[in-house]
């Protein structure tokens, strides 16, 4: 099943999408009754489908993009966060901060969780997933580099676009993930290639910090990864998913 997010007559709630139209999700609070035959796609405002109290995010968790920076693989995975203020939807503008210097796209599949888990086991993991989606991971490249640590690189207001819906039904272990800059194909690579595979990650997590309902897991990314500019129409697809596309503008 596909969950969507989205705004119909200035009212906002979660909707399934069954082919291009959108229909009630029966027994989520605040959700509005759609009519009965459903919405067209064409009538909405997507939404980001998901709104976390944090996203966790993963560097260096693809095999081939460690080998194409020439680095080790990390024995554990290495994490940061991302603040939910940075979240966007489908076709929202993702905007470059003046000043910061060259800003990256970052091609990611979002692991969106379905209930509080905390010490989780990664064989009972599916369990507390709610599904997932795409991610771009929006990063100030050379902030990055002269921090020295991410948090003002990857924090930026619009750096964490999500969507456009969560798919609820999907093996996570081998999903074709690219990203397409302007319609060109950028990145392209495979969930296969993870150092550390999706039930092991989120278990890892949670015996560090309780991950609630909505919060998002983005694995990583895989080589390819290259600056934006303004004007550029970004791209990130997951195989099973789908397309979230965004367009960039300068601030």
């Amino acid at each position: 099943m596909k969950i969507v997010r989205y705004r119909w007559r200035k009212q906002e709630g979660w909707g399934r999408l069954e082919g291009d139209r959108i229909f009630s999700l029966p027994g989520v609070p605040g959700t509005s009754e759609l009519p009965r035959e459903g919405l067209p796609l064409t009538e909405v405002v997507l939404l980001p489908p998901t709104t976390p109290t944090k996203i966790v995010a993963v560097g260096l968790n693809y095999r081939d993009h460690a080998e194409e920076l020439g680095m080790d693989l990390p024995e554990e995975p290495l994490l940061f966060l991302k603040p939910p203020s940075a979240v966007i939807g489908p076709e929202d503008r993702i905007l470059l901060p003046s000043g910061v210097g060259r800003v990256d796209y970052e091609a990611e599949l979002a692991v969106v969780i379905g209930r509080r888990a905390k010490n989780i086991p990664p064989h009972e993991v599916p369990r507390y997933l709610l599904g997932y989606t795409c991610f771009n991971d929006v990063t100030a490249r050379d902030l990055q580099k002269k921090d020295g640590q991410w948090t003002r690189a990857k924090g930026f207001d619009t750096f964490a676009p999500v969507g456009p819906w969560i798919e609820t039904d999907l093996d996570p272990s081998d999903l074709r993930i690219r990203a397409y800059l302007n319609g060109q194909v950028v990145q392209d690579s495979s969930t296969r290639n993870l150092v550390f595979p999706v039930f092991e990650l989120v278990s890892f997590i949670s015996r560090i910090m309780t991950l609630n309902p909505g919060d998002i897991i983005a694995t990583g990314t895989p080589p390819g990864v290259g600056p934006l500019a303004p004007g550029d129409v970004i791209e990130i697809e997951v195989e099973g998913v789908g397309r979230l596309v965004n367009f960039v503008k300068g601030d």
